[in-house]
């Protein structure tokens, strides 16, 4: 599984910069999500 951090404000939930939320630790939260993999595509047969 792969993850991916997004900043969000703590009061409205809006989307921010993860740089921005780090820098406003209060007003703010980093988030972690997982992710799962891609599953490779279909194999056509004969």
């Amino acid at each position: 599984m792969t993850t991916k951090k997004i900043g969000r404000d703590a009061g409205s939930g809006q989307i921010k910069p993860v740089k921005e939320a780090q820098k406003d630790k209060k007003g703010s939260v980093v988030e972690t999500i997982k992710t799962p993999p891609k599953s490779p595509p279909p194999k056509k047969g004969k």
